[in-house]
């Protein structure tokens, strides 16, 4: 074989080599639109001819590069380059590329300029990729050139997934240019090879139909390892919409599977069928999985609350952490002469004072406890009578109950002391709760009682946590209807109406258009929202959230509320600093917050 870098001209002078680096800043084959048609796409198949071992930046001895497009030929570029170390004996054995083969040859330095312009906006294919694409990455780092990040396709991994073993004994090309009768055999030089591997190419590809694969970005993800359930029920992502919204896997029933949400639909739902997705329930699920239904949305914030209220509705099996709003507790101030705290899954109307809701019993608990260490509310489940008396529990020989149960303190005192607090730290001041606790952590702390400490610590979180949530949730399901508005990525208003803490219309406004007509057709067309009890009436406590969240962004405008949107001035929301230290420090860091 000639020498191929006598047909391709030298790597220019230094001063071409700065104007290609000026033209590197972009990225290039990672350009390329996964949803192209193969045919459509260019490809460069590249092999390199090395002395060995591990890449380092340096080691290349040989280049050769074709760039095909639909068959065809468009360009080729080969080199020897001269790796600025001796040869090892078996590579020149093997390859046939002497030392003095390399001497007058260009180090690879002065060579990437024109290989990097060569694969740009084109798909790189390579047998076994990712040892030439090493030394390729490797040494663009160590002469300071950008590596562009194409899009690779390896023709081994891909010739696993397409040929059989009973087609071909093995992945290697001299075996695969065999079955495919290459018009060029690979001989160990770097043109040879990848002239051989462009045919390879082409076979495979043409196998690729039979397999539903008729894009880059598809033959890239088949050629990864996704598992036979994943390959099988890929058509599922098909015909799929660009756009935010909520998808929903469905069994054969109809039954939903999974529900989840993304600001583009087909491509997330595309990542379910790639090697990426390695979760076994989720496994599980596209097994059962029979079709993907589809729900346009005007922006993320209508997606997210969507799929809340779906998950709420049908409690799909394979959302591992949905949430149900069935499942909520509260922790409320029972309606009697010595009050206490008990835990419940519902408000009646009749109940004032409360806290929540809670996501669990124990985390109510939690609460409750930390209410028990700061003030003198009674933990017995009896109901007491003003006028006859009963035995007190041990909680009152020790001091932990002012003994209620004996008539040892009044009604009316036991709500000063007692009752009071718990009512004034959840509506706007937790102060006397928090200055308890934090008394408590403090003593514990200075008598080394250090485990004792922590439970205390974090029963206030517990207390903080509930109660900055509700008052937070309390301000914004108070308003009986809020405007707001935020600049959509490609132009235009999302806009969001929100009554009593609840999504009750939403949509986008086009660029170059007043937002005030899309608003008031969002308006008309609104769901009604009436108000009611407790602080999250007409929605679940997640979906306040996320409009809270939503709607707290710099970046989102308040264009209209019907009253005044505020929290307490003394409220629990000033204390989210120690919230943040109760839930990650020490009980040490707690000794200094007392005010």
């Amino acid at each position: 074989m000639s020498d191929p870098a006598a047909s391709v001209p030298r790597v220019a002078r230094a001063e071409y080599v700065q104007e290609v680096l000026a033209g590197l800043d972009r990225t290039a084959g990672a350009g390329v639109d996964p949803a192209l048609p193969l045919y459509a796409t260019t490809f460069v198949v590249v092999d390199l001819e090395t002395t060995g071992g591990a890449p380092d930046g340096g080691g290349i001895t040989e280049i050769g590069a074709v760039k095909v497009r639909g068959g065809e030929e468009l360009g080729v570029l080969a080199t020897l380059v001269n790796p600025g170390v001796p040869i090892p004996p078996f590579i020149t054995v093997l390859t046939g590329i002497t030392q003095a083969m390399l001497v007058p040859a260009p180090p690879i330095e002065q060579v990437l300029p024109s290989f990097l312009e060569f694969i740009d906006d084109a798909v790189l294919v390579a047998h076994n990729a990712p040892y030439d694409v090493g030394f390729l990455k490797a040494a663009c780092v160590k002469h300071g050139y950008r590596w562009p990040n194409p899009r690779v396709l390896d023709t081994a991994a891909l010739a696993r997934r397409v040929l059989t073993r009973d087609e071909v004994p093995n992945r290697k090309l001299g075996t695969l240019a065999a079955y495919f009768r290459t018009a060029t055999q690979p001989t160990h030089r770097a043109l040879d090879d990848a002239k051989a591997t462009v045919d390879v190419l082409h076979g495979l590809i043409a196998r690729l139909g039979g397999h539903r694969v008729d894009t880059v970005g598809d033959a890239i993800e088949f050629a990864r390892a996704v598992t036979p359930t994943q390959r099988r029920k890929r058509h599922l992502a098909e015909g799929l919409p660009k756009v935010p919204g909520v998808y929903i896997f469905r069994a054969a029933d109809d039954r939903p599977l999974y529900v989840g949400t993304s600001g583009d639909i087909a491509t997330r739902v595309r990542s379910y069928f790639t090697a990426g997705e390695k979760r076994a329930r989720i496994s599980e699920m596209l097994a059962a999985a029979e079709r993907v239904e589809a729900v346009e949305c005007a922006h993320s914030l209508e997606a997210e609350v969507r799929e809340l209220r779906l998950i709420a509705a049908h409690a799909p099996p394979y959302n591992r952490r949905s949430k149900y709003p069935e499942r909520m507790v509260w922790l409320k101030l029972t309606d009697e002469a010595y009050p206490r705290l008990s835990v419940v899954r519902n408000l009646g109307p009749t109940d004032t004072a409360y806290l929540g809701p809670f996501r669990s019993k124990h985390a109510a608990e939690l609460a409750a406890a930390g209410f028990h260490d700061a003030v003198p509310l009674r933990q017995c489940t009896h109901r007491l009578s003003r006028r006859t008396t009963m035995p007190a529990c041990a909680l009152a020989e020790l001091g932990r109950c002012p003994a209620p149960c004996e008539h040892r303190i009044s009604p009316e005192e036991y709500d000063h002391r007692a009752a009071a607090p718990f009512r004034t730290a959840t509506t706007t001041d937790p102060q006397v709760v928090v200055d308890a606790l934090l008394g408590r952590i403090e003593v514990l702390a200075r008598d080394q009682r250090y485990e004792e400490a922590a439970v205390v610590r974090s029963r206030l979180a517990a207390v903080l946590r509930a109660t900055v949530r509700m008052q937070r949730l309390v301000g914004l399901t108070g308003i009986a209807e809020l405007a707001a508005a935020r600049r959509a990525a490609h132009g235009g208003w999302e806009l969001a109406l929100v009554r009593h803490g609840r999504l009750a219309g939403a949509g986008v406004s086009p660029p170059g258009v007043h937002p005030r007509p899309t608003l008031e057709a969002i308006r008309a067309t609104a769901e009604t929202v009436l108000p009611g009890h407790g602080p999250v009436p007409n929605a679940s406590a997640e979906e306040t959230e996320r409009i809270l969240s939503w709607l707290e962004r710099p970046e989102t405008r308040l264009v209209e509320m019907s009253s005044g949107w505020a929290s307490p001035v003394t409220g629990a929301g000033r204390f989210r600093d120690l919230l943040a230290k109760a839930e990650n420090g020490g009980s040490h860091q707690l000794s200094t917050e007392r005010s």
